[in-house]
C-alpha cells in the first residue's frame, strides 16, 4: 500500500494534488492519503487541522490516513474519526489513555493507529497494540518532510512483522519518513505493509506514476509469503 503524504504537496493547489494520485483507468492510484496534523507543540511545526480534513473528505474518495502529531490526542483524535477519516493515528508519546483512544476511534467508525518515534522502543506498547489496527513506525523525527531515512528503525518493523506473522498481533505495519525509490525496498523486506511517501511522490513530474513506481519496487522486494495484516 502506498499513502502519499500531502505535507509535500502544493497547499495552494491541494485539490489538484490529491486528484493527481487518485486512481484512473489502468492505474489504481494511492491506497490511502496521508494527512499530517501538527500543532507546533508536540512537534515544532504547524500544518493543518480538522477543517482541512473535512474539506479533503468532500473532495476525494481516497481513504484518509490522519497522523496526529499533537498534544492531548485523547481530546482531539475522535473528531477526525467522526468526520470520516479511515485511519486515525496518535502518538504513544503524547497520549494519556491509549486503550481509551483506540476504543473511541473504533466506536466513531475509523481504524485506530499508534505511532512511535524513532527512539521510542516497541516493547512497552506490545499489549496495547492488541487493541490497534495500525502501527506507524516513524523512520525520521516527526515534524518536517524531506528528512533522511533512519535505517535503524527497521529493527522495530521486523519485530512487529514477526509478531503479526506468529499471530501475537493483528495489525497493519506502516512506515513514515524518508521513503523513496532508494529506501522502500529495505522497508518492504523488513515487513512494512503501508508506505508513506511525500517528496518521492510530489516532487515527481507525474505523481500518479511515482505512486505506481514505488508500489512496484515494494512489491518486488516484499517476502513471497506474508500473513494478511489488515483487520476485516
Amino acid at each position: 500500500m502506498i499513502a502519499p503524504s500531502i505535507l509535500s504537496a502544493d497547499f495552494a493547489r491541494l485539490a489538484d494534488e490529491v486528484a493527481s494520485v487518485a486512481g484512473t483507468v489502468g492505474r489504481p492510484g494511492a491506497d490511502w492519503l496521508h494527512v499530517d496534523v501538527m500543532d507546533n507543540h508536540f512537534v515544532p511545526n504547524l500544518t493543518l487541522g480538522l477543517p482541512v480534513v473535512q474539506a479533503l473528505l468532500a473532495a476525494t474518495d481516497i481513504p484518509l490516513d490522519c497522523h496526529l502529531m499533537i498534544e492531548d490526542p485523547d481530546r482531539w483524535a475522535v473528531g477526525y474519526a467522526e468526520a470520516g477519516a479511515h485511519n486515525v493515528t496518535v502518538h504513544a508519546e503524547a497520549a494519556a489513555d491509549l486503550l481509551g483512544i483506540a476504543r473511541d476511534l473504533r466506536a466513531a467508525g475509523s481504524r485506530a493507529g499508534l505511532s512511535i518515534k524513532p527512539n521510542t522502543p516497541l516493547e512497552p506498547y506490545l499489549d496495547v497494540l492488541r487493541h490497534y489496527d495500525t502501527l506507524l513506525v516513524m523512520s525520521v523525527e516527526p515534524g518536517f518532510g524531506g528528512q533522511s531515512f533512519i535505517p535503524e528503525t527497521l529493527a522495530k518493523v521486523r519485530q512487529a512483522r514477526h509478531l503479526v506473522d506468529t499471530g501475537h498481533l493483528r495489525l497493519l505495519v506502516e512506515i513514515d519518513g524518508g521513503i523513496n525509490a532508494q529506501t522502500i525496498e529495505a522497508a518492504a523486506e523488513a515487513g512494512v505493509d503501508c508506505f508513506v511517501a511525500g517528496s518521492a511522490v510530489y516532487s515527481a513530474a507525474d505523481a500518479g506514476e511515482a505512486v505506481e513506481y514505488l508500489r512496484s519496487k515494494a512489491a518486488a522486494a516484499a517476502p513471497a509469503h506474508r500473513t494478511p495484516a489488515e483487520r476485516p
